[in-house]
């Protein structure tokens, strides 16, 4: 019983950071620009497809290197669904969303009755990405390596996901998206189920001899996780009103997927969010930098490639620093302040 309003309570205060969180990120589209706002919506879809990620790494432990795989199915889903079949792309989302769970329970169960872990699983993740960017890159059913074009629509259109007049509408369905993967991740790290993911991270015989059964517990990870980036991708495919193989699985997705709850704090159910806002704001800040220096470093402006190389030194520092994400070290100060 003690254990249930713990719980109960946890829930409660989670689901109230959430509320000021969503209240707070909404106020975000009054006095910015247009190309503000939209670095701010691609900012929220990598935060949902880092959500995914953490669910399957953080949560169940199993580091993913090849997220992209979702991430590229669930856009595709999209893009051909909505351009050969006109099906729209709410309903596109949850099949890339189907597609992309059942990709990772197929993937999952091979990968898992083998017996691979740790950087075994990883690598695995990374050559299933590659394979599908070779695949798509050579099916001339999805464009091949030209890529598909969404079709405009023309204004505002709730049917299409298209707001050509109103790119703030974009930003809003962005966030209600997370918010979505946020709720689904606070209900799901509560549950019996979450309990047994964070078990099987912990110690994967330990948690067979208590009687849960690995296979499935990661199974259900790795489901969970394909479904929410694959919401991602397909959302992206609608922002960009584009997709080819490169942009869709491409290992820079992984790499900008896993950056943010790794930043953030991987296991924690606020590390994506916190890292994609950190990342952000990093991004924005060296462009600026490079692109209007103050006067006693003007010789760096204009460097072309200065704002990504430093983009990455302050990167590699933050993590030296701060090892557990910002979470992490927000965690330690903290503790540090109340002795």
């Amino acid at each position: 019983m003690i254990r249930l309003r713990q719980i109960a309570a946890a829930s409660s205060r989670d689901l109230l950071i959430l509320l000021g969180v969503v209240a707070v990120l909404a106020l975000m589209p009054l006095g910015v620009s247009s190309f503000t706002l939209s670095v701010a919506t691609a900012a929220l879809i990598f935060a949902l497809a880092g959500i995914g990620w953490n669910v399957l790494s953080g949560f169940a432990g199993q580091f993913s290197f090849g997220h992209a795989a979702y991430f590229g199915l669930g856009a595709y889903t999209v893009a051909v669904t909505f351009t050969k079949y006109s099906i729209s792309p709410w309903l596109g989302l949850l099949l890339g969303g189907l597609v992309a769970a059942i990709f990772g329970l197929l993937t999952g169960w091979i990968s898992f009755r083998f017996g691979l872990k740790g950087a075994y699983f990883a690598l695995a993740t990374f050559a299933l990405a590659e394979l599908l960017r070779l695949t798509f890159n050579n099916f001339d059913y999805v464009g091949s390596g030209v890529g598909i074009a969404i079709p405009l629509a023309g204004g505002d259109s709730w049917g299409t996901l298209q707001f050509e007049n109103t790119p703030a509408i974009r930003y809003f369905v962005a966030l209600g998206l997370v918010a979505l993967g946020t709720l689904a991740v606070i209900v799901i790290k509560r549950s019996r189920a979450g309990s047994r993911m964070l078990a099987v991270r912990e110690d994967e015989d330990a948690a067979a001899s208590l009687g849960i059964n690995p296979l499935r517990a990661k199974l259900g990870a790795i489901a969970i996780s394909g479904f929410i980036t694959a919401v991602a991708g397909g959302y992206y495919v609608m922002f960009l009103m584009f997709i080819d193989p490169d942009l869709a699985f491409g290992p820079f997705i992984s790499v900008v997927i896993l950056l943010r709850p790794i930043v953030g704090g991987v296991g924690t159910i606020w590390g994506p969010i916190v890292g994609a806002a950190v990342l952000s704001i990093l991004g924005e800040v060296t462009r600026s930098l490079v692109r209007d220096p103050p006067s006693f470093l003007q010789v760096i402006e204009g460097v072309n490639g200065l704002d990504q190389v430093m983009f990455g030194l302050i990167l590699v520092l933050v993590i030296i620093r701060a090892p557990d994400g910002v979470i992490g070290l927000f965690r330690r100060f903290r503790k540090r302040s109340s002795q």
